[in-house]
């Protein structure tokens, strides 16, 4: 059986791409597209919100740092403890290394962790008084913030829309959906930030989060549960029968 014989009996090697869905799709084309995606995620997940427990802006630094390579989760388990013992940055900033070690173990990477949460401790208390900043260029300069991290904590904690939280699952389906090329965080919130309107920056994510926990997984994606299905290339996305 020839190449032409097996795709002719829907054995393509490539993904189904959906009507609609161009091959070389124009920027203005992707752009009206991120925009049906942004009202159907609104749709179908209106309710998304951050799923780290936090009380404050401070807390929620701290909660984000512990994240890496940490489901949300488990953080919510430890941070509890940890915001008892030290409720705010001056408190953090006078722990010990081991103390911190001790309690956000369970989180992962917890000596390079306890390093960060106690230098950024000691950074907002010399640099912002223990208050937490609300521009990305002073929280970027934080240990053990970085942008990912900045954008979460002004979206989710100040509602400024300061850019696109890129975290995996985010990454995943963006270029899943076609909509950034970009295995680099960095480089896909550029791509996304062009297509998507400000105003929903902040609540994409979240949703694309959700959508990627509960239907869009990194392994087996169950697209025909997927309420985007019809607006998705599926980039990279083996479908039955493919090779």
């Amino acid at each position: 059986m020839n190449r032409n014989t097996r795709r002719r009996k829907g054995q393509a090697s490539g993904p189904v791409r959906p009507e609609g869905v161009s091959r070389r799709e124009s920027a203005s084309a992707r752009s009206c597209r991120a925009e049906a995606i942004v009202r159907r995620l609104r749709e179908a997940y209106p309710d998304s919100q951050c799923s780290l427990d936090f009380a404050s802006p401070f807390q929620l630094v701290i909660a984000t740092i512990l994240s890496a390579q940490c489901t949300d989760k488990r953080v919510n388990i430890v941070t509890p403890e940890l915001f008892r013992r030290w409720p705010d940055a001056a408190a953090l900033a006078g722990a010990t290394q081991r103390d911190l070690e001790a309690v956000i173990r369970s989180t992962g990477f917890f000596r390079a962790k306890a390093k960060s949460l106690h230098g950024c401790a000691q950074a907002l208390v010399d640099r912002h008084g223990g208050e937490v900043p609300q521009t990305i260029e002073e929280l970027v300069r934080l240990p053990g913030v970085g942008r990912k991290t900045a954008n979460v904590v002004l979206g989710t904690a100040f509602g400024i829309a300061s850019g696109v939280v890129v975290d995996t699952h985010v990454g995943r389906i963006s270029r899943r959906l076609g909509l950034t090329r970009a295995a680099d965080a960095v480089r896909a919130e550029r791509d996304l930030v062009r297509v998507l309107p400000r105003d929903h920056w902040i609540a994409f994510s979240h949703r694309l989060i959700e959508l990627g926990r509960g239907v869009c997984s990194a392994r087996r994606p169950v697209c025909d549960d997927c309420s985007l299905l019809d607006l998705c290339p599926r980039v990279g996305v083996k479908v039955p029968g493919s090779r």
